[in-house]
């Protein structure tokens, strides 16, 4: 008698039938701390555990990309496996048939034959044989290009697509790159991409769809059924609960593909995307990319700011809030981020978290001195044009500076020609801060090397470390992972 069978029930969740006492072993083996509950009011209330169950005692039932984590934890254990009923959805093909459909799209870049690279060949082969793919790609490895070519095979079959992104700027980003890769094989993203945020009508015929998370994610289950492929750009995002609502809601779609160049190092967070989407599959990584010259040579000036006893004793019992109060108001402070900016040649993006109370103040501050150069203040209610606009004006200028929240600018958003990136808030996110260093790392027509200055602040007092200096600590410990080329340099305020 076998121990475990499992079926599909869906495009969404597999079914497990097995004896009560290894469904109690899946649960607990499916189950995983999720960092950071302990602040959370639920835990402290004890109404929740601090968990995450992704194997569900009560309809045993888990995402169908967890169906190899349970052949192996039944391989270890000893139980043995019926998935004679489980039918996998995918177009089974070979390497040379891929090739030859990649090399039939005629593909281009600014009016220029491109010519496809071994690793992105090797993801679109993946997706197409797999059906379902979690594309571990950094910045600048090409991810639009691989989904493009991705859409146009399930195009071919008449498969109506959703793609899912962030943001409104990727949704143009989106559109216009597939118009690009498309220049020489007359296919046209006007006649088969429609695009969904603001308050754009929802429903439409076209056979591609590009749209935010926020736009749809309140949609009723109905709306995606017609959709047989979705992609997840930028899915390191889609443990948020209202993206994964969107995936749950998918439950006729057996072709899925998730984008993203980086995880946040959480077994919790890779198993649930790979749950979603699929098995990781890790392209190529930044390191090996500006080795090759594909990408751009990036210099890291890990910066200490150094304050007097008398702000360190002043300081010294502040909570987090109050430490980041206390920074992004400090006026020498944000002078020094200002001559920073103003010093440096070349396209500049200065990254802020608080809004009013900080990025007004640096864009004010900069503005005022920054003669002859181009500033630009993008932020969440900066309308979505004008966001494309100070993007595409960047790439043509010599010496311009965008000063843009994190939230807008950290993540999927391409400028070549950007020299400097200046990171003003501090952060110890692992997936933003290699988001927000992909925003340097793009080759341009006049620029080869990119620098981040990343401004830390050390306000310990005694043997008592602030917050953010320990946030900066982790910071360079990414960078020290990642092989980058980092120096630190302290500067006394």
């Amino acid at each position: 008698m076998t121990d475990i069978s499992i079926t599909k029930k869906n495009d969404v969740h597999l079914k497990v039938k097995c004896d009560p006492s290894i469904a109690q072993e899946l649960h607990s083996h499916f189950s995983f701390d999720v960092p950071g509950a302990k602040f959370h009011p639920m835990y402290r209330n004890r109404v929740w555990d601090g968990q995450v169950h992704l194997f569900s005692l009560f309809t045993q039932e888990i995402y169908i990309g967890l169906k190899p984590y349970i052949e192996y934890f039944a391989k270890e254990n000893g139980y043995t496996v019926d998935d004679s009923e489980f039918v996998v959805t995918a177009d089974k093909t070979s390497r040379e048939n891929v090739k030859q459909f990649v090399d039939s799209l005629k593909l281009s870049s600014n009016q220029k034959k491109i010519e496809i690279r071994d690793y992105q060949l090797e993801a679109i082969y993946n997706g197409i044989n797999d059906g379902r793919r979690l594309l571990l790609s950094p910045t600048g490895s090409g991810k639009s290009l691989i989904i493009y070519v991705l859409l146009r095979w399930h195009e071919q079959f008449g498969r109506r697509q959703l793609i899912i992104v962030p943001t409104t700027s990727l949704v143009e980003q989106l559109y216009s790159d597939f118009q690009d890769y498309s220049h020489f094989n007359n296919w046209k993203a006007s006649y088969n991409c429609y695009r969904i945020y603001g308050t754009v009508d929802k429903q439409n015929d076209m056979p591609i769809t590009i749209s935010t998370w926020q736009s749809i994610y309140k949609l009723p289950r109905q709306y995606f059924k017609d959709y047989k492929a979705v992609y997840g750009d930028e899915c390191h995002l889609f443990k948020a609960k209202s993206l994964t609502t969107i995936m749950h809601k998918c439950v006729s779609t057996p072709y899925r593909v998730g984008t993203t160049g980086t995880l946040d190092g959480t077994k919790t967070h890779k198993l649930v995307l790979e749950g979603l989407f699929g098995k990781v599959f890790k392209t190529i990584t930044t390191k090996k990319l500006i080795e090759s010259k594909q990408l751009a040579d990036l210099k890291i000036f890990t910066i200490l700011l150094r304050y007097s006893d008398d702000i360190r004793r002043d300081n010294k019992n502040n909570t987090y809030q109050e430490e980041m109060d206390f920074l992004v108001q400090h006026y020498p402070r944000n002078k020094f981020i200002r001559n920073l900016v103003l010093d440096q040649k070349g396209n500049s993006l200065v990254l802020f978290q608080y809004v009013e109370k900080h990025g007004k103040a640096l864009y004010d501050m900069i503005l005022q001195k920054a003669s002859n150069r181009k500033v630009f203040f993008i932020y969440g209610g900066t309308e979505t044009q004008q966001r494309e606009k100070a993007r595409k004006v960047t790439e043509g200028e010599p010496n311009a500076i965008i000063i843009a929240s994190f939230g807008t600018f950290s993540t999927g958003i391409n400028i070549r020609n950007l020299h400097n990136i200046i990171f003003a808030s501090p952060s110890k996110s692992r997936i933003r801060n290699l988001q927000s260093i992909g925003r340097g790392l793009r080759v341009g027509d006049n620029k080869t090397k990119c620098n981040l200055y990343d401004i830390g602040d050390d306000l310990s007092w005694k043997s008592r470390k602030n917050y953010t200096l320990l946030h900066m600590i982790e910071r360079i410990k990414i960078y020290a992972d990642e092989d980058f080329d980092y120096n630190t340099v302290e500067v006394k305020l």
